[in-house]
């Protein structure tokens, strides 16, 4: 039984095909998105958890909401995650459909990546505090240059934070050879989700002045409010970057508003090159139109995967 696949940037209405497509073939989705693991981390994150729900019928979902906000989850425990969850659908018969935005967690299971986990380094870290994040990144590029690994895309060195947690996983990696995990390539039909680039960054800027409206910065001073440090959600960037940092006083609304807006677009921008460099990885993508009416574009989907 192949999975299918559905990928496309942000904004581009891929979970609603997911789970449109979900509903007439009774397969059940697979959460492809490194953010929407989090509980309480609803808004921010584009759960839109009514998209799971069509024609009055659930569409029963996977990876969401599965561990606390706070927490550092990473493409080790995605792996182990996502193969419980294709276990237990495809062990019932089910046809699961793999969706979602970040391609790093899409290519490691597809590919099947072998990876290790990398235990925390209290002596690195007190080694690395207080350094620039220029600083951080010349050491992670020529850590990465002696392992001959590449920087998976900016969010490598989009914080202090993340550097050095990328510097602590490639030190580790130098001295300690990699056990090789069983982890299978599963076969699938990608499909891509295709929208126009001005199309996109005007659904981009609704649904950001929508999710506003929506309570947004409510949602991240109640996670401020439960013990969660700025620090903490300034780590998940996007949305709980700058909304945190507005909230706590470092920024304007207006200012605010401003640098998310140009941070996601380029997000989106960033996505799509993820995508393009897996076609040139030997990927085949099926592109779809995300303006097609939703039946044709169900309908493109069932005829390919005929």
């Amino acid at each position: 039984m192949k999975m299918i696949t559905i990928l496309g940037p942000t904004a581009s209405g891929k979970t609603d095909i997911a789970a449109h497509l979900a509903y007439e073939l009774g397969a059940e989705i697979i959460s492809a998105d490194s953010r929407q693991v989090y509980r309480g981390m609803d808004i921010g994150t584009g759960k839109d958890l009514e998209d799971y729900i069509v024609n009055g019928t659930p569409v029963p979902y996977h990876l969401i909401d599965i561990c606390d906000a706070g927490a550092k989850y990473n493409l080790f425990q995605y792996q182990e995650d996502f193969l419980k969850a294709y276990d237990d659908i495809t062990s019932r018969g089910v046809l699961p459909i793999l969706c979602g935005g970040t391609g790093l967690y899409i290519e490691s299971v597809l590919k099947g990546y072998h990876l290790s986990p990398v235990p925390q380094n209290p002596e690195l870290r007190a080694s690395l505090e207080g350094k620039s994040l220029e600083e951080l990144t010349v050491m992670l590029k020529e850590l990465k240059a002696k392992a001959g690994s590449n920087m998976h895309n900016k969010t490598d060195v989009d914080s202090c934070q993340r550097a050095i947690r990328a510097i602590e996983i490639e030190s580790y990696n130098l001295e300690n050879p990699i056990p090789v995990r069983d982890f299978p390539a599963i076969d699938s039909i990608i499909i891509g989700v295709n929208i126009d680039r001005d199309e996109r960054r005007r659904k981009i800027t609704n649904r950001l002045r929508k999710r506003l409206d929506d309570g947004m910065v409510d949602e991240i001073k109640q996670l401020l409010a439960s013990g969660i440090p700025a620090e903490d959600l300034i780590y998940y960037g996007l949305e709980y970057k700058y909304i945190t940092e507005y909230v706590i006083g470092k920024t304007s609304f207006d200012d605010m508003f401003r640098g998310l807006e140009i941070a996601i677009h380029q997000f989106a921008k960033r996505q799509m090159t993820w995508f393009r460099g897996m076609e040139r990885r030997g990927f085949k993508i099926h592109w779809i139109d995300a303006m097609l009416p939703m039946d044709e574009k169900v309908k493109a989907i069932k005829e390919l995967i005929k």
